[in-house]
């Protein structure tokens, strides 16, 4: 499904149940993760994602079936201590449908906790032909 995004919690079952239960029916909570802009231009389109307190080793980008899938995952870190609460250890993917374009051109910046992609548009074939009058 275009532009859904997935999410695996590494937190505790009673308080993700807690808090889907007293969530708006209308608010998606996964809605807070990869937030997009895309932006049209004459060639191109530009998606800005938000992804703060990412390392770029920790996100993957692939096209497949003319749909752009953004995916990240923090891996856990050895600490001392017992977690009351663990949020940050995590993983989400979102995908977002291109339609047929040219995979190779696709490129990407992440900086700053933004990651830009620059998708080139499907550019069709101009065909010209004569046309006879009768």
């Amino acid at each position: 499904m275009k532009n859904y995004i997935t999410t695996r919690r590494n937190g505790d079952l009673f308080d993700d149940a807690f808090d889907s239960f007293f969530r708006p029916f209308y608010m998606d909570s996964e809605a807070t993760f990869m937030k997009t802009d895309i932006k049209e231009t004459d060639n191109n389109y530009v998606m800005d994602v938000e992804m703060p307190g990412l390392d770029k080793k920790d996100i993957s980008l692939k096209f497949e079936s003319g749909y752009v899938t953004i995916s990240a995952k923090k891996e856990e870190r050895e600490t001392e201590g017992k977690y009351l609460r663990r949020e940050r250890a995590t993983s989400f993917s979102r995908s977002y449908y291109m339609g047929d374009v040219d995979e190779k051109q696709i490129k990407a910046k992440y900086e700053n906790g933004v990651l830009t992609v620059t998708v080139p548009k499907d550019r069709p074939e101009e065909v010209k032909h004569q046309i006879l009058i009768d």
